[in-house]
């Protein structure tokens, strides 16, 4: 049985929660994911609690199934250049970065289109794009407590 969004190639470039929750559930729908990782670390939620045998976080392995991982250092040329290369293999980028953040790695939107003129960007950010809180880093407990 087919799955509504086979053929579909997105290119994860959020962390922790809200951002790899989305691309799961595209996973889950059929589209190829491929998440894009610092080669510091990665994902934070790699490394917190709890664990599971493989000394990684049950919740990252849950979050990441079916997703293929890749590792590019964005701050560096040779990572921004990469990324800029694999764009035009994508349809949609998922990003949870602040606003503003891929701009100053020169990665900002408008140089995205450039690589790739019909990407979809999904920009997922805790405040949006504009606002008294626009820099502002966001998390679960923030907007619970905002609410």
């Amino acid at each position: 049985m087919s799955r509504p969004l086979e053929g579909i190639r997105v290119l994860d470039l959020s962390r922790l929660l809200p951002g790899p929750f989305a691309s799961m559930v595209l996973a889950d729908l059929g589209a190829s994911v491929d998440k894009v990782e610092d080669p510091k670390g990665g994902d934070y939620l790699r490394v917190m609690p709890p664990q599971a045998p493989d000394g990684m976080n049950a919740i990252f392995h849950t979050l990441n199934r079916g997703k293929r991982s890749l590792v590019l250092d964005l701050k560096r040329p040779e990572g921004r250049d990469a990324l800029l290369r694999l764009l035009p293999r994508y349809d949609v980028v998922l990003e949870s970065f602040r606003p503003g953040v891929l701009a100053r790695l020169g990665l900002g939107y408008d140089v995205m289109h450039e690589a790739n003129p019909g990407l979809v960007i999904c920009a997922i950010t805790g405040y949006g794009q504009d606002g008294p809180l626009v820099d502002r880093a966001g998390h679960d407990l923030n907007y619970l407590a905002r609410a």
